[in-house]
């Protein structure tokens, strides 16, 4: 059993004042039979409060409203989660596994998973790459899946702001790099091209000085961001159900990834998403950080705070100043000049 301890910041900086910031977050780990969210917080600077609810998809949602000027909105998710050791994924199912899959998918409703979504779709360019990595149904459906998890991360080169987060998926085959969600729209697609149905993961994946006793093949060629979100595939597969696979980095999705939010591809799950009331132009800056122990840690221990994080969380962790309205002013200008007179 591991615990993960994660500080997610987020920084929007608005080259003039904005009136107002309203902003829906996915930053709370999921609990389900892999992990356990022991702790959550979500701090917001300038400070407001913040409302949740679950969507559809079983997803945790923060979201708030900071009205009044603010030249600068920072958002900071603290999580304590408990991580269960998975057992190892097979490298193959049975000889019918095919026929199984077609009747779980017959008994249940799993059309979302097997449509083409914002990001996720059959385009010309995503038939052409099906045709050249030999998608197809063959074998078995794991076998397939674990050949497509090597072939996606061989085909792209990882090249960090290489696309957009609204970027369609045929920029990332045709330049044959791209980053992880990027990764994860294209093994989606061609997973549902295939008739298996496919969910877009976000959330972290950790790194540490102990990772390669997990042996080369899961540790010895990560290549995405340490300091960012992560994002990978589910797979659907008769006995095992819901499976992970990050095609960034060619592993089993098992026990250092860490799940946020699941949904049909990025439109579903982003970590921020939100708009603001004003003429500005705004800038993004994020940072993650995760820390793993054998042992819970205490439920009211402070992580240490990065030095380059330490105003921003400050900010984020203190009350709000309070506004002072125009009306006010007056009447504290019409007060100042009465004691003067006196």
């Amino acid at each position: 059993m591991n615990f993960y301890s994660i500080r997610h910041l987020t920084r929007f900086r608005y080259n003039k004042p904005v009136s107002e910031s309203v902003m829906e977050t996915r930053m709370h780990p999921r609990s389900d039979a892999s992990q356990h969210c022991l702790q959550f917080t979500l701090s917001v600077s300038p400070r407001c409060r913040v409302f949740s609810y679950r969507d559809h998809y079983g997803n945790d949602v923060q979201h708030f409203d900071s009205p009044g000027d603010h030249q600068q909105l920072v958002i900071v998710a603290e999580s304590l989660v408990e991580h269960q050791l998975q057992m190892d994924v097979p490298a193959f199912l049975a000889p019918d596994a095919w026929g199984a899959l077609d009747a779980m998918i017959c008994e249940s409703d799993y059309v979302e998973m097997l449509q083409p979504s914002t990001f996720a779709m059959e385009t010309p360019a995503l038939l052409q790459l099906a045709k050249e990595l030999g998608v197809e149904r063959r074998d078995d459906p794991l076998m397939l899946i674990h050949e497509l998890n090597r072939k996606v991360y061989d085909y792209f080169e990882y090249v960090p702001k290489s696309t957009r987060v609204d970027s369609p998926i045929d920029e990332a085959i045709e330049s044959r790099q791209g980053v992880c969600q990027d990764f994860a729209h294209t093994m989606i697609a061609l997973l549902r091209h295939v008739g298996i149905p496919a969910r877009y993961v976000s959330g972290y994946l950790y790194r540490g000085k102990d990772d390669q006793a997990e042996g080369k093949e899961q540790a010895g060629h990560e290549r995405s961001t340490p300091a960012a979100t992560h994002a990978w595939v589910e797979a659907l597969l008769p006995s095992l159900n819901w499976v992970g696979f990050d095609p960034t980095n060619d592993l089993i999705a098992w026990n250092r990834h860490i799940r946020t939010a699941v949904g049909r591809d990025y439109a579903d799950v982003p970590p921020t998403h939100g708009v603001y009331r004003g003429k500005a132009e705004s800038e993004l800056y994020v940072a993650v950080k995760v820390e793993s122990s054998t042992e819970a840690p205490a439920l009211d221990r402070k992580m240490p705070i990065p030095d380059d994080w330490s105003v921003l969380v400050e900010r984020a962790q203190q009350p709000a100043e309070r506004v002072i309205s125009p009306l006010e002013f007056q009447q504290m200008q019409q007060q100042q000049a009465k004691s003067n007179a006196l």
